[in-house]
C-alpha cells in the first residue's frame, strides 16, 4: 500500500491537539510538549526517539476522545 498523503509535521500535529484537547491528561502532557518540538518520528527529544514519544503519548491519551482525537490517533500510530 502507497500512502500518497504527504506526513504532517509532528509540531503540526500537536498544535491541532492542544486546540482539541483542553484538559490534557498530566502523563500525556510531556509527551505532548515533546512532540511540539519535533519534526517526525525519527526526530530526536534528548535521549527519546521521536517514535517513542509518539508511542508513550498514545499510551496516555486514552482519555481524549473524539473525532479529532480518533483521526489524529490513526495518523499517529500510521507513522510508526
Amino acid at each position: 500500500m502507497t500512502n500518497t498523503k504527504e506526513t504532517r509535521k509532528l509540531y503540526t500535529i500537536a498544535s491541532e491537539i492542544r486546540r482539541d484537547w483542553k484538559n490534557v491528561n498530566y502523563a500525556a502532557k510531556p509527551y505532548l510538549e515533546a512532540m511540539g518540538m519535533l519534526e517526525d518520528i525519527n526526530s530526536a527529544y534528548g535521549y527519546d526517539s521521536g517514535k517513542s514519544i509518539v508511542r508513550y503519548f498514545l499510551s496516555n491519551a486514552s482519555t481524549w476522545r473524539g473525532d479529532i482525537a480518533k483521526r489524529i490517533k490513526v495518523e499517529l500510530n500510521s507513522m510508526l
